[in-house]
């Protein structure tokens, strides 16, 4: 990713005026870790001309909170939330299949029942999978498809339940309501453990504005960055943790199944420089 090598190169060379940074600071905000964040970077660099420092900044920008899945005493229960769009339903396959390949048992609920593509494309997730997925009439109530789920989750052993929720941000309160009715009727059978927010790494600054909405409604407890590909724009998970303090667990850096993997925050900070 490299984004601050050239930073460092003018800087060490005694190149702080502002008009000899520019085209820098301009790649920097490009990248998606935000003005406010660019320029704190900047001019800390310009006063110590030194990498160990602005490391130090990151890193404590960073969440310190476990990237760790939170898991449950006999099953892990994940609640898979985000805007439509974001990659949320294909993250939910992904998150399986990842869990899948450790060995665990795992079971999908379709609750987007308001899109049906969605439900369809986490059935094809399954069926390619060999994992179940619990689904239900079209237009149907998404508790109620959770709720069967989480029956069969405990009454069948598996070691994990995933749960692919709706996300239609035009309709707030009513897809809150809807979020808070789905953890209400699932934990009278076992407790959510896990709330993962997805965000999709290519929207920027508008995912973090998008990001707001859920976390004011919603106990989120880690993030998946979709589409981080580690392209330019990877500052986007950067930007998010300061802005949230709640930790990436994972990121999508493609289509396939496979292309799931924890957040590793030194592997991170190591490409930005």
């Amino acid at each position: 990713m490299g984004l601050f090598s050239r930073l460092f190169e003018k800087v060490k060379s005694g190149i702080t005026s502002t008009p000899d940074l520019s085209e820098i600071e301009k790649s920097l905000i490009e990248s998606d870790l935000g003005a406010a964040n660019v320029r704190e970077i900047i001019d800390l660099a310009k006063k110590n001309r030194d990498e160990s420092a602005v490391s130090n900044l990151l890193k404590g920008w960073l969440s310190q909170s476990s990237r760790e899945l939170n898991k449950g005493e006999n099953l892990t229960t994940i609640l898979v939330v985000g805007v439509n769009g974001t990659g949320k339903t294909t993250s939910t396959a992904k998150l399986a299949n990842f869990l899948r390949a450790k060995g665990d048992a795992v079971i999908l609920a379709a609750a987007d029942t308001f899109r049906a593509a969605a439900v369809e494309q986490l059935q094809t997730w399954g069926e390619r999978l060999a994992v179940p997925v619990i689904a239900g009439a079209a237009n149907g109530d998404p508790a109620s498809v959770a709720f069967e789920a989480a029956q069969r989750a405990k009454s069948e052993n598996y070691k994990y339940l995933i749960i692919d929720t709706a996300g239609r941000l035009h309709t707030k309160s009513g897809l809150m309501d809807e979020l808070e009715k789905i953890k209400r009727v699932v934990e009278k059978q076992t407790p959510i453990n896990e709330v993962l927010l997805v965000i999709d790494a290519t929207t920027g600054q508008n995912g973090i504005a998008q990001a707001k909405t859920f976390l004011e409604s919603v106990a989120v407890t880690g993030l998946i960055i979709s589409k981080l590909d580690g392209s330019a724009k990877g500052g986007i998970a950067l930007a998010i943790e300061r802005e949230f303090g709640i930790p990436i667990k994972f990121t999508g850096v493609g289509e396939g199944l496979e292309d799931l993997r924890p957040f590793a925050a030194e592997e991170y900070l190591q490409g930005l420089f």
